[in-house]
């Protein structure tokens, strides 16, 4: 695969931002010729402290798969959450992703069988989710995290992701959202 060279912007900006997971929809992602989702766990369809999928989470997931939508979970967490998480979904579930590394992503899609035009990533962090599938050419979705970790370190990741949500913001004058995590996870009014 030839490498090329990539703004940081280019890299860190999302291509949609969302309210939450569920306004993704089948008829959404098969208009924009996405064809499998590749979807981070924790922060993105459930707060850590969830061990496993809600009724709406699995209706999301069934929905996608009626579609055709096919789905994997790509999450940095360890085998025991991912496993436990996933034990009444049954996807392809690849947990120690190593994120914003892209094998893990490449190990998803290969064995899906789809390619990085037909896919898209969903997350909740731009350091590591979107990166992750921009250098890899795909489509980012991000929402914002469902409950934010309030340490140091995460108060100083959102703070690098600021800009570039703001930058999304700009370029996308027209989407609106009345989202309170937005505004308080990014400091970004809409």
């Amino acid at each position: 695969m030839k490498k090329s060279k990539k703004s940081l912007s280019a890299l860190l900006v999302p291509d949609y931002i969302f309210d939450t997971y569920r306004d993704i929809t089948p008829e959404f992602l098969s208009s924009i010729g996405i064809k499998a989702l590749l979807i981070d766990i924790d922060n993105t369809l459930a707060p850590y402290e969830q061990a496993e999928p809600d009724e709406h989470i699995r209706k999301w997931f069934a929905s996608l798969s009626e579609h055709g939508i096919k789905a994997a979970l790509i999450s940095n967490n360890h085998p025991p959450r991912v496993e436990l998480f996933n034990a009444s979904l049954g996807l392809d579930a690849y947990p120690d992703c190593g994120k914003p590394k892209s094998a893990g992503v490449l190990r998803a899609m290969e064995k899906m069988g789809v390619s990085t035009e037909h896919t898209a990533g969903l997350g909740d962090q731009l350091l590591t989710d979107t990166l992750a599938v921009h250098r890899l050419g795909m489509i980012s979705f991000i929402v914002p995290p469902i409950k934010d970790k309030t340490s140091a370190f995460f108060k100083f990741k959102r703070m690098l992701e600021r800009p570039y949500i703001r930058k999304y913001f700009k370029s996308h004058s027209a989407q609106k959202t009345n989202n309170p995590i937005i505004e308080r996870t990014w400091k970004c009014k809409r």
